[in-house]
């Protein structure tokens, strides 16, 4: 008589490993949410009354994951800078990005330099079998210096202790890689200042102010000259750009397009000083080609083709959902020929509408959580609309996974998130990760989700030598 095999024991995943770690430090130090909570506070990572994490687990992501997501997302900022340079030479290229007369006039500015984005994040959601971008931020987006904030947090929290005799923990310094990119934009831009004055600019009332001051201080720890001015308080003087009685060198845009756009009297100063090339302004305007959602639209539609490899049109297929500026148009799906109207009212459930140029979730409207009536209304909505183009996009797969949730002070549950998973690149190359999660189909932190910084985590072998991980 012969016996089965005993199965061998499932190795567990590095989530389920700092779960039971968790479990038991709780019970031994069950103020461990609270003091959470002070430390955030007390490092200014806060949105509004909110603190950033209310989660007591980073992201983990395997060495393999990092490579899958560099590879794709240096690839897809690369054709995004060769669509700034095509658009201005080719007019019925720049006219697939529906971008403002104004926003159009400052995008042919002469920069004095390249690359538009110096600091961009792609948005995405990462799973086993597919990594899927929802969109590209190609504005100077926010939140580099939350994630570095919190990834330092948890390492010095008693349950990342020991994890980390388990795993190798890499966490990835943000800061220090936008200041040297930053300052690699102002020298090919020609700028000879050793230590050139920067200002981080953007509007007094921004919610993100207390990310521009952990900014400054980290810039300023590393040798670099930083201020933070509100665009009302830049002065021109026909020559130079002035802040707070400084000559100005190097500007760390962070106040948008959308709003130089708005309010021109307020922004006048940082625009003269741009247009006579005066002072590096990073991001520079051209930015905007690429940042508007109409850029997925560019990337995906086979009539734009040619100023693509057949590689780069096999990694567009697969990693970018497919997506068109909401017109009454034919166009093609995959090679399939459709009226474009009538495609997205049969396809409500398979699709998404969201204006081209908003952030913040605003007006996303998912049509499989929509009915009918409000599907057809914001199709109406996107067709009308007197100021911008609406994008319509295919619906990705999400990433979900369970997280301890602090839900009041020293409760801990566990819940059932989706994770939006946002790769930095500064000058084209990752360089960390913003992660937000979500109850709900909207993952970021203006709609009510929150953040959590994001390691790269490998188990250690046994002749590893003591815990704790090199930074990357």
């Amino acid at each position: 008589m012969t016996t089965a095999p005993t199965p061998l024991p499932q190795p567990s995943s590095p989530a389920e490993d700092w779960h039971e770690i968790l479990k038991a430090l709780l019970l031994r130090l069950p103020g461990l949410p609270e003091e959470l909570f002070k430390r955030m506070r007390r490092a200014k990572l806060t949105f509004g009354d909110r603190v950033h994490c209310p989660f007591l687990r980073p992201f983990l992501l395997s060495p393999e994951d990092e490579v899958r997501v560099r590879t794709v997302a240096e690839t897809i900022v690369e054709l995004g800078e060769r669509v700034v340079t095509a658009a201005l030479n080719d007019k019925h290229l720049f006219a697939q990005l529906h971008l403002r007369e104004e926003e159009e006039r400052l995008a042919r500015i002469p920069a004095g330099y390249g690359p538009a984005s110096t600091a961009s994040r792609l948005d995405a959601f990462l799973l086993p079998d597919s990594l899927k971008f929802a969109e590209y931020n190609g504005e100077s987006p926010a939140g580099a210096a939350y994630a570095e904030t919190l990834a330092e947090i948890f390492s010095e929290l008693p349950v990342m202790g020991q994890f980390a005799k388990k795993y190798e923990v890499h966490s990835y310094p943000l800061s220090a890689k936008l200041l040297d990119a930053l300052l690699q934009s102002y020298a090919e831009w020609g700028g000879s200042a050793q230590r050139p004055q920067i200002a981080i600019v953007d509007w007094k009332e921004v919610p993100t102010w207390s990310e521009f001051e952990i900014l400054q201080a980290r810039f300023e720890k590393m040798g670099i000259p930083t201020l933070i001015a509100d665009p009302r308080e830049l002065e021109w003087d026909g020559k130079s750009l002035f802040a707070k009685e400084k000559k100005i060198d190097l500007v760390y845009r962070r106040v948008l397009i959308n709003d130089i756009v708005a309010k021109p009297a307020e922004c006048a100063a940082l625009v003269k000083a741009y247009s006579a090339n005066a002072v590096c302004v990073a991001n520079n305007f051209r930015c905007k080609i690429p940042h508007v959602k109409a850029f997925f639209s560019v990337l995906t539609d086979e009539q734009n083709g040619a100023h693509f490899s057949l590689g780069e049109r096999e990694l567009i297929r697969k990693h970018i959902p497919w997506t068109r500026v909401v017109a009454d148009v034919q166009t093609a799906h995959y090679g399939q020929h459709v009226e474009l109207l009538d495609f997205i009212r049969k396809e409500r459930e398979n699709l998404v509408l969201k204006p081209s140029d908003e952030y913040g979730g605003s007006g996303v409207t998912l049509g499989w959580e929509t009915a009918e009536a409000a599907w057809d209304e914001a199709i109406e909505r996107a067709l009308t609309a007197k100021n911008g183009a609406w994008i319509v996009q295919e619906r990705i797969p999400i990433r979900r996974e369970v997280f301890p949730y602090i839900a009041d002070v020293g409760k801990v549950d566990y819940r059932d998130m989706l994770v939006d998973f946002a790769p930095y690149l500064f000058r084209g190359k990752l360089c960390g990760f913003l992660t937000r999660l979500s109850s709900t189909g909207l993952a970021n932190v203006t709609s009510g989700g929150g953040q959590v910084p994001a390691f790269r985590v490998s188990p250690r072998s046994s002749a590893s030598s003591s815990p704790g991980g090199m930074p990357v």
